[in-house]
């Protein structure tokens, strides 16, 4: 070969193991040599293919073993379809570091991807809308035509509605009838049945739910088809999530909730008593507060259970929230539980320098009988420290010299290594170890 191509023996031996390119009059002579048609082992892609491995292996990740050129070519040449699956992996790599470090909003193309879990699908596809729709805003406003009624007549007005309008009947049934169920609406039966384990403003909330799937499921449709999603479990849960939105508008319309909410400095306590919902309730309504002209605190709520998993959030902050898994535990939303009913404020600081106002209590969930297990939860509220003037509970945490405390996401995806309360690696920041040395965590060294 090397005499009839007319180049030496170890040309040859080092174009066959892809230690050099061929030259153009090389290829040439090998097309006229050998009667190879060139259209047949042109390669359009090759080229591409090859820069797009070479950028691959400059990430950090690959700095100890990066291959070299003639070993990137000999992937391409001799093993194209696993070149091109190391690729789309390290494409969905990048994806994924970036999605769970970044700080900042998804895009609307990535309301595409998000199929993890329905919980996933309603907490982007509701931070993509800053926690607001005004479909349903609009709806509410009109849903009393006399006004909305004082607190202690809303649960009557509400079953007269379900009956007049909607023919149907609302009854509490005893625990025993439906040991596992808080509200089931029976459509054959034209029936919808409360647990007597409600509380009266979870109640009054439930049948202004059902209210609202049904009366409202045209609009609920029309923003479901911006979701753009076939995944029924995902638009399903998007659905309870939206009749849930509609019935905390009826129950505190926008501009009286937000005049209240302004005027006693976001007082949750307060306002829980002055619209005769629960506490948590007023505070999942005001992260809902951002219509255009009519802004309220731009705020995150975060629900956790004592075994530190995310149970519910919302979001209309820059703060990141945890989609599995626990919350940071520097968080002192996690210390509610020993101090049952108290507002805990709290000035933290994220891994990208923002700064935001955080305060958290525990909430009560429904006990059937003297043996049920305790279930009750905590709920933390957030936003910016800009906004901190405007909130009540922190009065007392910027008397002095604000104190931040160091928080991340969660452990596993946390880029601060020397945490003293690390409880995982994170999965995308490993860090060699150093058998020498013991840190602060077995995962600080």
């Amino acid at each position: 070969m090397a005499k009839a191509l007319g180049i030496s023996n170890s040309y040859v031996n080092m174009l066959e193991k892809n230690e050099r390119s061929v030259s153009v009059p090389v290829l040439l002579r090998l097309f006229q040599t050998y009667g190879v048609d060139w259209r047949d082992i042109a390669d359009e892609d090759d080229a591409a293919t090859l820069a797009s491995l070479r950028s691959a292996f400059q990430d950090p990740l690959f700095e100890a073993h990066s291959p070299d050129l003639p070993q990137l070519r000999a992937i391409l040449s001799d093993a194209p379809d696993v070149a091109k699956s190391f690729l789309q992996l390290h494409s969905a790599y990048r994806a994924a570091t970036e999605r769970l470090l970044s700080l900042s909003n998804a895009s609307e193309a990535d309301l595409n991807i998000l199929t993890a879990s329905p919980e996933a699908v309603v907490h982007d596809f509701f931070r993509q809308n800053k926690n607001h729709f005004p479909e349903l805003e609009i709806a509410a406003a009109q849903f009393w035509e006399n006004g909305r009624p004082e607190n202690d007549e809303l649960y009557a007005a509400l079953k007269r509605r379900l009956s007049d309008k909607l023919g149907l009947t609302a009854r509490v049934v005893p625990v025993a009838e439906m040991p596992d169920t808080l509200r089931e609406y029976i459509e054959t039966k034209r029936e919808i049945r409360l647990s007597e384990g409600l509380d009266h403003p979870n109640r009054t909330f439930q049948l202004a739910h059902t209210i609202g799937l049904i009366e409202q499921s045209d609009v609920i449709d029309e923003i479901l088809s911006r979701l753009n999603i076939d995944d029924e479990a995902g638009l399903n849960r998007c659905r309870v999530e939206l009749a849930n939105y509609f019935a905390a508008a009826v129950l505190m319309p926008y501009d009286s909730f937000l005049a209240e909410a302004l005027s006693c400095k976001y007082d949750f306590a307060h306002l829980s008593l002055r619209f005769g919902v629960s506490f948590e309730q007023a505070c999942h309504r005001a992260t809902t507060m951002q219509r255009e002209g009519s802004l309220g605190v731009p705020f995150f709520f975060l629900r956790i259970d004592k075994a530190g998993n995310v149970t519910k959030r919302f979001n209309s902050t820059d703060f990141h929230l945890a989609e599995y898994g626990g919350a940071c535990p520097r968080l002192d939303v996690h210390s509610c539980f020993l101090s049952p009913g108290k507002v805990i404020p709290q000035l933290v600081e994220m891994p990208d320098d923002g700064r935001f106002f955080v305060f958290a209590r525990t909430v009560n969930r429904p006990r059937f009988t003297r043996h049920s297990v305790d279930k009750r939860l905590a709920i933390a509220m957030g936003c910016s420290f800009e906004n901190l003037d405007a909130v009540g509970y922190a009065e007392e945490t910027i008397s002095g010299t604000p104190q931040f405390t160091e928080v991340g996401i969660n452990c596993r995806i946390c880029p601060r290594a020397n945490c003293d309360q690390r409880a995982h690696n994170a999965i995308l920041l490993n860090a060699p170890v150093d058998v020498r040395r013991r840190g602060a965590t077995r995962y600080a060294t």
